[in-house]
């Protein structure tokens, strides 16, 4: 299970770049399908494929194109997907 210690808990219902699938910041799936761990507010990821496609931008930012993280939905070690 991933270690969460120390790091910022964003609800993926904002639908902010650190749950998108598009961002390809440092980030890990929550302790629950409804959470992303990063490291800080201000960590930034290039956006592949998105509404801002080859920009960076920060785990907090927002844009009309968001597709959840594929990695939410990955079944668990007991088969059932996150």
């Amino acid at each position: 299970m991933p270690q969460h210690e120390n790091l910022l808990i964003q609800a993926v219902d904002r639908k902010r770049c650190a749950s998108c699938d598009c961002w390809r910041g440092e980030r890990q799936p929550g302790e629950t399908p409804a959470q992303v761990a990063v490291e800080s507010e201000t960590v930034a990821g290039l956006c592949v494929g998105g509404g801002w496609d080859n920009s960076e931008r920060r785990a907090r930012s927002a844009c009309g194109h968001w597709r959840i993280w594929l990695a939410l939905h990955k079944p668990d070690a007991t088969g059932s997907i996150r």
